[in-house]
């Protein structure tokens, strides 16, 4: 049976993904280094910030020191902030989905958005009550797509509960193969939305793949949780 949902953010939740694009390329613009929407998109939207500013930075052969990289991340979330603060950024159908479901299971988010990202979407569209629990960039020691995020998100859930949650149990609803993995790795059944990437691209790693989340049902989550782990 169904027993919670996990949802990314980013890409499913939040259409914020080009307003991340554009606050990483004026930031590094800043420290003379350009990245391309294609590059952005292939390699580094599976990151938190932290790890996408790494990974930039050693593929052109530069070092980012633990201080740099933290300048840049602290930027990068002031200009993000900006960017956001005067349009919602929801994808249609995200309210709708996010209350249709709650109302059978608890709901939870593994995000490698910072909590402060997170929270300040969901408190302006009033939907943070709707989330039991919120696993954030800071939350674990790395970031998707290795399991930790929906490790986090799987054991919190159950101490919100009250007793234990099979990962099998659980539902992970993603945009994205790094996230798709760190779902599977963790033993999550796993939805793919097509937001951000093709069916084509998500197909391989996901046990369902979805247009929008108009269709993101209780009944399709249920079949999917009580099917073989």
């Amino acid at each position: 049976m169904l027993r919670a949902v996990v949802f990314d953010f980013d890409g499913v939740i939040a259409n914020s993904e080009p307003l991340h694009l554009r606050a990483f390329r004026e930031v590094l613009a800043d420290a003379g280094i350009a990245l391309t929407e294609q590059e952005y998109y292939a390699q580094y939207l599976g990151y938190n910030d932290v790890g996408a500013f790494q990974a930039v930075f050693a593929d052109r052969g530069r070092r980012g020191t633990d201080t740099r990289i933290a300048d840049l991340v602290a930027r990068k979330a002031v200009r993000m902030e900006a960017l956001a603060r005067d349009h919602s950024v929801l994808f249609p159908g995200a309210a709708a989905a996010i209350h249709r479901l709650r109302a059978a299971c608890p709901l939870a988010i593994a995000s490698g958005a910072s909590r402060a990202e997170i929270l300040r979407v969901l408190e302006r569209e009033q939907l943070a009550s709707a989330f039991s629990v919120l696993v954030a960039s800071e939350d674990t020691a790395v970031s998707k797509p290795a399991p930790d995020p929906y490790l986090r998100a799987v054991a919190l859930l159950s101490e919100a509960v009250g007793h234990p949650l099979l990962p099998s149990e659980c539902v992970a609803v993603e945009d994205s193969r790094w996230g798709l993995e760190s779902a599977r790795a963790a033993g999550l059944r796993t939805v793919a939305v097509t937001h951000t990437y093709p069916a084509e691209a998500l197909s391989t790693a996901a046990e369902v793949v979805v247009p929008n989340l108009d269709v993101l049902t209780v009944e399709l989550l249920s079949g999917i949780a009580r099917g073989p782990a």
